[in-house]
C-alpha cells in the first residue's frame, strides 16, 4: 500500500510513522512544511516531500505525490499557529481545498482526514453525541469553526468524488510524551519551564464545571491504520476513558488547583494573551467549556477499536513529558527553549506570541 499523509511530522503523524515501521508492504510519503531529518527513528523510513499546501506552487507538487497513491492522510492542519506562522486560513483553508483538488482530479481511492470533536454542536454539559450529532462548532472558537467548515468541504468533497472512500476521525484532544514540547509552547507562558509543572507553588486556574476527554496519540494512530487496512468509510469518533473533571485534570498534572470562575479566567486569559505573557488565546478557554464529550461506540464496534492507554496514563504521560521538555526530531514536536536567557528572548514583550483564535 501506498500512503501519502500530509502533516507527518507532527504529533499523530509522528505516532503514524511509528505504527506503519511495522508494516513492510506499507510505504509513506510525508507531506510537510519542514521535513525532518531521516537520521532518528520514526521518521527515517518515510519519502519526504517539502510542500506548503497553502502555498502556490502546492497544486503541481500534490499533483505528483498523488499520481497512484493508494490512500491519502489529511493531518495537516495549524492549530494554534504563532504570530510567524503562515495565516491561519491560509493553512487550513486553501491547504485542504488544494489537497482535496488533487486527490480529486488524481483519483484518490480512499482518503481519510483528521476533524474533531470541536467540529460538534455544543451539546448538554454531560451528553455524549454520536456521529450523526450537529456539527456547527462552538461560536467562540476559531479552531472549532474552522473543523466545521473542514466537515462541510469533507461533505461537498463526498458528493463530487463518489469513487472515493472517505473516512473522518473526530478525536478529543491529543496527547503524548514527545508531543509536550509543542503544547508547552501552545499552553504556557515562555518564562515559565516545562519543569514548574506540577510544583507546589504553581496552582492550575480550573473552573469546577470543567470536563475533558484525552486520547493518546498512539491510539489514534492505531484507528487510522485500522481504517486504512479495511478501507473503511464513515465518520469515527476517538477519546479514551474516563471523562476527566477539574479535579482529575489537577491530580494528573500534579499541581495544586485552583478554582476560578470561567469568566475570571477568560478576562485574565485576554488580557495576558495580548501582552505576550502567555500563549493561551480566549477562544480556547470557550472551547474546553462547551466541546462536545464524544460517544465512541461506533470505532469499537465496526472497526475492533480498543485504546490501550486510559485518560489519566495518558495525561500523566503527557505531564511527565512538560516537566521533562520532551520532544522529537521534528520541527513540529522540537523540545522547547531551554535555560532562562533563551526564554526571555523568545518573549514578545506587549503583543501577542499566537494568531488570535477568535
Amino acid at each position: 500500500m501506498r500512503i501519502v499523509v500530509t502533516g507527518a511530522s507532527g504529533n499523530v503523524g509522528t505516532a503514524l510513522l511509528r505504527l506503519l515501521r511495522h508494516e513492510p508492504d506499507w510505504t509513506v510519503t510525508g507531506v510537510v512544511r519542514r521535513p525532518p531529518g531521516r537520521d532518528r527513528e520514526p521518521y527515517d523510513r518515510a519519502r519526504w516531500v517539502a510542500c506548503d499546501l497553502g502555498g502556490p506552487v502546492a497544486p503541481d507538487v500534490l499533483a505528483g505525490v498523488l499520481d497512484g497513491v493508494d490512500a491519502v492522510v489529511h493531518l495537516a492542519w495549524a492549530i494554534h499557529p504563532g504570530r510567524g506562522d503562515p495565516p491561519m486560513r491560509r493553512t487550513n483553508v486553501v491547504g485542504t481545498r488544494n489537497l482535496l483538488r488533487a486527490a480529486g482530479e488524481a483519483g484518490v481511492p480512499h482518503l481519510v482526514a483528521a476533524s474533531s470533536v470541536a467540529a460538534y454542536s455544543p451539546p448538554p454539559r454531560w451528553s455524549r453525541v454520536t456521529e450523526g450529532w450537529r456539527r456547527d462548532g462552538v461560536p467562540h472558537s476559531a479552531y472549532s469553526r474552522g473543523k466545521a467548515w473542514l466537515e462541510r468541504e469533507l461533505d461537498e468533497f463526498e458528493q463530487r468524488t463518489p469513487l472515493t472512500a472517505i473516512a473522518r476521525v473526530r478525536p478529543c484532544a491529543i496527547l503524548q510524551h514527545d508531543a509536550a514540547g509543542q503544547f508547552a509552547g501552545w499552553l504556557l507562558s515562555t518564562l515559565l519551564p516545562g519543569s514548574a509543572v506540577g510544583r507546589p507553588w504553581l496552582p492550575l486556574p480550573l473552573w469546577p464545571r470543567l470536563r475533558a476527554q484525552v486520547v493518546h496519540s498512539a491510539d489514534v494512530a492505531a484507528a487510522l491504520r485500522l481504517i486504512l487496512a479495511r478501507r473503511a468509510e464513515g465518520p469515527f469518533n476517538l477519546a479514551a476513558e474516563p471523562v476527566l473533571t477539574a479535579a482529575d485534570l489537577a491530580a494528573a498534572l500534579g499541581g495544586p488547583r485552583l478554582p476560578v470562575p470561567r469568566r475570571a479566567a477568560t478576562a485574565l486569559a485576554w488580557l495576558t494573551w495580548r501582552g505576550g505573557l502567555q500563549p493561551v488565546h480566549p477562544g480556547w478557554l470557550a472551547l474546553a467549556d462547551q466541546a462536545a464529550l464524544a460517544d465512541t461506540t461506533r470505532a469499537r464496534e465496526e472497526l475492533g477499536w480498543q485504546p490501550a492507554h486510559s485518560a489519566s496514563d495518558t495525561l500523566a504521560e503527557f505531564a511527565a513529558g512538560l516537566r521533562a521538555g520532551a520532544g522529537t526530531g521534528s520541527a513540529p514536536l522540537a523540545p522547547p527553549p531551554s535555560g532562562l536567557p533563551a526564554r526571555l528572548q523568545a518573549v514578545p514583550w506587549g503583543r501577542p506570541s499566537h494568531q488570535s483564535q477568535a
